[in-house]
């Protein structure tokens, strides 16, 4: 069976699919993986077949706020229209027409999007393919108000039918690698769910020495990701970390330059990089943005976390886990070194919140994994 995977041009939304992806291919599936061009040298790594399509993310909201430089409050109105526009219209219809020509040459017999990029499952059903939806976290409650017209006006654009109602998963089964306890049950109960393991995934690379170095007291890993970096927030979050009887481990990011957060406490240490999936056995505690994948992988070791959120969805998931009990959330001007200190000490040792998270990851590891779904995956092409 040929299966095209296809999902926007960001680390948070490429990598969760890429777990179910290589199960696809160990399977005996030809699967030819479609997205933004910087992710070229990760997937043809992986032995799968590449195309290029779509842009990047942030030349959507470029276009959507017609090249302004300058972005709403996040959580404002004029925010969730920008966001609407993004994700509704500017992405979509770019991801369609430049999926179209790859549907044709390649001929798949399923679509696999993910929830972000709604372009790749219209161009599936435009062209008479099944799709599924695969998620990437946590959905939203809602759509925000403005994104069902905004993506209707562009498959009407298009000639295209979409189902009535929520256009979350295009009406589509969805792949989910959130778990249920965690979802909003108005969501679990208007799609078709399939849950699917989360597997954390990152490029290869050699975990830092004071990783995995002998220890005497916990490691914390501190990072704001790869698309929300903030050299000031960081380095108040350095701060508080180092007053505590901790090592730190920073991962700066593609944002965030190390030699941007000054001279450093003896027990800090910042790296770019660090391949966070195997780093995370190491750690006691993970201080981060809330994005997607950084708050699933977390849940998955069964570790308390401290949310700083930037921006996207990451409010969302600071919410959800600190409403169940498994963290702490930092908002805004809340992020100073003294409330980032007293956050982080009542979260290390046994604390209820690791309990939370160890019965989260318990939940977890139940999920059916990649290579159970991937077996799964001809009966969605029926």
């Amino acid at each position: 069976m040929r299966i095209v995977f296809s999902s926007l041009s960001g680390h948070g939304h490429l990598y969760p699919l890429i777990p179910l992806a290589r199960a696809a291919r160990a399977h005996g599936h030809d699967v030819l993986f479609a997205t933004g061009d910087p992710f070229r040298g990760t997937i043809e790594e992986l032995g799968l077949r590449f195309a290029a399509v779509g842009v990047p993310i942030g030349a959507g909201f470029a276009a959507a706020s017609g090249g302004s430089s300058t972005r709403p409050e996040p959580g404002s109105a004029e925010w969730l229209r920008l966001v609407s526009l993004v994700f509704g219209a500017e992405l979509p219809r770019r991801y369609l027409a430049d999926l179209r020509p790859v549907l044709a040459e390649f001929k798949p017999d399923l679509v696999v999007h993910e929830a972000g990029n709604h372009g790749a499952g219209l161009a599936a059903r435009e062209a008479g393919i099944p799709g599924v939806c695969h998620g990437f976290g946590r959905q939203s409650p809602a759509n925000y108000a403005g994104f069902d017209p905004a993506l209707r006006s562009v498959a009407a654009d298009a000639g295209i039918e979409l189902p009535e109602g929520d256009l979350r998963t295009l009406g589509n089964p969805f792949l989910d690698i959130f778990p249920a306890s965690l979802q909003p049950a108005e969501f679990l109960e208007s799609v078709a769910r399939f849950p699917l393991r989360p597997v954390p995934f990152a490029p290869s690379g050699a975990l830092p020495p004071e990783a995995v170095a002998e220890r005497s007291r916990p490691l914390v890993y501190l990072t704001l990701g790869t698309g929300f970096g903030d050299a000031a927030v960081l380095r108040s979050a350095v701060d508080g970390l180092a007053a505590l009887e901790v090592d730190v481990l920073v991962a700066a990011g593609p944002s965030v330059q190390a030699g941007a957060l000054g001279e450093l406490p003896p027990n800090v240490s910042v790296h770019e990089w660090v391949p966070q999936a195997e780093l995370l056995e190491h750690v006691d505690l993970v201080v981060h943005h809330g994005g997607s994948g950084t708050t699933l992988a977390a849940l998955g070791a069964g570790l308390p976390q401290l949310f700083l959120p930037q921006g996207a969805d990451q409010f969302g998931n600071a919410e959800t886990i600190t409403t169940a009990g498994g963290g702490e959330q930092l908002l805004g001007a809340e992020v100073t070194a003294e409330s980032v200190r007293t956050a982080a000490a009542a979260l290390l040792g046994d604390s209820p919140h690791r309990r939370v998270a160890r019965r989260v990851a318990a939940e977890i590891a139940e999920m059916p994994s990649p290579e159970r779904v991937a077996e799964r995956l001809p009966d969605f092409a029926r």
